[in-house]
């Protein structure tokens, strides 16, 4: 029997799941990002290649976080900041849980008011997003709460961290509607360093497909120390650093990647530890020991940013967060990929013009963040949604319709949600809740749907 339906169905929101209310979904036809690669030529030379070759003329090979940094978030050049990129949905380059369907964010609002429930105190609460999208998600958990009596006149404002202009307009235009209706403030942030710690609120926060496009940097343990994996051209003599090594920790759940060189850009190891590669080995314990030859992708990004996490909740008035993510409990050697047009191509194609991420090693979120809140999991998104009652929503929804199309659509979409095969086992999903949340200072052991409670005999 679901749990949370039966442990919580007295407080409302499990007879909301029951409800028909549907939002026009997207009858698109999903392809995960990591379906096949590519041999498409590299063309010529990108904005940002000719700035990566500037670059390494005048201080030689960059790391992969700089890399990273030009190819996504260039203010000009930069794939997230060209309004020509589609980005999203089946014209784009990849397309999201939230895009599939409208369940995935009802059943985060559903996780997310739960916590806010279950605090003695019922402050006012604001809702933070880190990396809206189109605000299709943003949107559905809207929509949840002002459906849910409990939670109505209590949303204060939303709070959006992005840096695209293009991307903000876009957000504006999907979540105008319910600010009105709602009466409540949306503003914009660059960091999420900027959003102000306010005392007498509580913050729900959710980070979706966020810290995989975060900047990191490639290191690799020799006798020497951790040295850097750079990048350089591959046809420029004057580079005289050595290959990395070919050992790697190439694990079942690792994404397919090219390892050619490209027709331009090569991987190369700095002959010394860099300041960088020096600092991000200590980053975890979980590092100390590995053995000569390991490489691992280490994000100070990510820390920084699951650091602002944890200040945003830790506070008086308390909060909550749930990350989801590719990823794993673990460090990976070699996951970075790019995507384009729906398909895996080389790390080094047409930089600027390609969506690059990587695996999330959620054990150094963790870790980032631990002194401050308590953190849940991660587990699959497959579970978190059957325990969350998608089987539920799915049944309601599809009562909701006569069109054999659209009933099969709603089918369809939370399928794909929960899949073993495909995003169901690839997402993960991290809680996260304030020390406080259980009352009187008091650390909260379990959240569901993060812990599995077991029928007694």
């Amino acid at each position: 029997m679901l749990k949370f339906a039966t442990r919580h169905g007295s407080n409302g929101l499990f007879s909301w799941l029951r409800q028909p209310s549907c939002r026009h979904g997207l009858n698109a036809r999903t392809v995960l990002r990591a379906r096949m690669m590519s041999g498409e030529s590299f063309g010529t030379l990108t904005d940002v290649e000719k700035i990566m070759l500037d670059s390494v003329k005048a201080t030689g090979p960059i790391s992969f976080s700089t890399f990273m940094q030009l190819s996504l978030g260039h203010p000009t050049h930069g794939y997230y900041m060209k309004p020509e990129h589609a980005v999203f949905g089946t014209q784009g380059d990849f397309i999201t849980s939230p895009e599939i369907s409208q369940m995935f964010g009802e059943l985060v609002a559903l996780w997310m008011i739960k916590q806010w429930m279950d605090t003695i105190v019922k402050v006012p609460f604001r809702v933070v997003e880190l990396g809206p999208g189109r605000g299709t998600l943003m949107d559905d958990i809207l929509r949840v709460l002002q459906q849910l009596p409990a939670a109505r006149g209590k949303l204060k404002s939303i709070h959006l961290v992005e840096s695209s202009a293009t991307m903000r307009a876009l957000q504006e235009g999907k979540l105008r509607k319910a600010s009105e209706e709602g009466n409540f403030e949306i503003m914009w942030h660059d960091a999420i360093e900027e959003i102000e710690h306010e005392e007498g609120i509580f913050t729900m926060l959710v980070a979706h497909e966020f810290f995989d496009v975060l900047p990191v940097n490639v290191i690799e343990r020799t006798e020497q120390g951790w040295n850097e994996v750079l990048i350089a051209p591959s046809s420029d003599p004057s580079i005289k650093y050595t290959m990395p090594s070919s050992k790697s920790d190439q694990k079942s759940d690792s994404p397919p990647h090219l390892h050619h060189a490209s027709s331009r850009w090569t991987r190369v190891l700095s002959p010394t530890p860099t300041a960088s590669s020096t600092l991000l080995g200590l980053a975890s314990p979980r590092f100390f020991s590995l053995p000569v030859g390991t490489r691992i992708e280490v994000s100070r990004a990510s820390m920084n940013q699951a650091r602002g996490i944890g200040k945003l909740i830790n506070t008086k008035g308390g909060g909550c967060a749930l990350v989801v993510d590719y990823g794993a409990d673990r460090a990976f050697s070699d996951s970075l990929r790019a995507f384009k047009q729906h398909k895996i191509v080389d790390i080094f194609c047409s930089p600027g013009e390609c969506d690059i991420t990587m695996n999330v090693d959620f054990a150094l979120l963790k870790e980032s963040m631990a002194d401050l809140v308590s953190t849940y999991g991660p587990i699959s998104q497959r579970d978190f949604l059957t325990r969350m009652g998608i089987d539920i929503r799915t049944a309601a929804l599809v009562r909701s319709t006569s069109s054999p199309e659209r009933k099969k659509a709603i089918e369809d979409g939370a399928n794909r949600l929960i899949d073993p095969l495909g995003m169901g086992e690839q997402y993960k999903v991290l809680g996260v809740a304030a020390k406080s949340m259980g009352g009187g200072g008091q650390d909260v052991a379990e959240v569901w749907p993060f812990t599995v409670i077991h029928d007694s005999a």
